[in-house]
């Protein structure tokens, strides 16, 4: 059975119809709150232009997050400066949180010479050294060996960081979860595994991958604590992320936290859900908007008012507009960018290969390349 169809267990702050909270919110300044909610509703913002960018064939590809804001958010805004974040698809958010420029997010997505890597990656594999945000792997699961390699080498150097290493429902079915996780929990590695199970690993059903009856309850072989939240809840997400985080800067080791959450659109701009997918058989609660559940109780508690909502948005619309504008209309990266940050030192068939492209006006590359 689904976890989907179990969620009285789940830690919860912010109450739904007939499933009551069983956590105090935590207590943050109201401009964290605000923040917090300023990144939710950008990511919103981002997947409906970017999913129709991808339709008029301006960028390529796109994997959008809408309807897991609240998961990624709500344990990324944890993350120090200092702190490491490993991402699966749907965390770009959380690079945007730490700081990352909208207007080389845009260039790694138009693949142009604002694009820090030059072009080099596909759409979304971007990475920043600025904002400790590593470049999510297409291959499913290599990020959590990654990630808890990177935590034992903060480990032994004793800097005090933290790795945030991001995954989905399908990686648990990948050997790379089980080596992560054992191998954390045994150098009790300051790691955090944060499972975004939105119900999917594409067209794959989650109880078509496990018998398990959750990604939490898995934690217990590997001999650390599991925990499974609603993830759907922007506040329960922060506490638990927050107890996970303190939990490993004592130097207890990783902890498995299991955000149950739903996946509003398709997995990519490349998938249409509604050929595997049946939304009438799924609880409504899942359903729930992680956006307006939160803006509820923001205005609630007097957080956030209208003045504060439309100033937030007209921001964030402004700045996209802006940023895609800028983007699209920068120039393609220079043809001997293919060559560079490979070696300290270029060698010399490396050398001849880059002198040896001719350049026709397009800024293709012509000829050959001899060894």
């Amino acid at each position: 059975m689904s976890i989907h169809s179990q969620p009285e267990g789940l830690v919860r702050v912010l109450p739904l119809p007939g499933l009551p909270a069983n956590t105090r919110a935590p207590e943050l300044p109201a401009e964290e709150h605000r923040s917090m909610f300023r990144s939710m509703l950008l990511i919103r913002m981002l997947d409906e232009k970017m999913l129709l960018l991808q339709r008029q064939g301006r960028i390529a590809f796109f994997g959008p997050s809408a309807g897991q804001e609240a998961a990624i958010i709500g344990s990324g805004a944890v993350a120090r400066k200092d702190d490491w974040v490993f991402p699966a698809l749907r965390e770009a958010g959380i690079a945007l949180h730490r700081g990352f420029p909208l207007e080389q997010y845009f260039g790694q997505l138009f693949g142009n010479v604002l694009d820090p890597q030059q072009g080099r990656q596909q759409p979304m594999h971007f990475s920043s050294g600025a904002v400790h945000y590593v470049s999510l792997s297409s291959p499913i699961a290599t990020q959590l060996p990654q990630a808890t390699g990177a935590a034992v080498a903060a480990k032994l150097k004793g800097d005090g960081a933290v790795i945030f290493a991001y995954l989905g429902d399908g990686a648990t079915s990948e050997h790379d979860f089980h080596c992560a996780l054992n191998f954390a929990a045994v150098w009790k590695a300051p790691v955090i595994f944060c499972c975004q199970n939105n119900g999917w690993a594409i067209s794959v059903p989650f109880e078509k991958q496990t018998a398990s009856g959750s990604v939490a309850v898995k934690a217990a072989a590997y001999g650390m604590p599991g925990i499974a939240v609603d993830g759907n809840d922007a506040l329960a997400v922060r506490t638990t992320t927050e107890l996970a985080f303190a939990r490993a800067q004592r130097g207890e080791g990783p902890a498995l936290l299991e955000f149950v959450t739903w996946r509003r659109g398709g997995h990519s701009s490349s998938d249409d859900p509604t050929r595997y997918r049946d939304e009438a058989s799924i609880p409504a609660w899942v359903l729930v908007d992680p956006i307006e559940r939160y803006r509820a109780w923001l205005r609630a508690g007097g957080i956030l008012g209208p003045g504060n909502e439309e100033a937030i948005a007209l921001d964030l619309k402004a700045s996209i507009e802006e940023g895609i504008a800028k983007a699209e209309h920068a120039p393609r990266p220079d043809l001997d960018s293919m060559f560079s940050d490979v070696y300290s030192t270029m060698p010399p068939a490396l050398t001849r290969q880059m002198m040896s492209a001719d350049r026709d006006t397009s800024g293709k590359a012509e000829g050959a390349f001899p060894l």
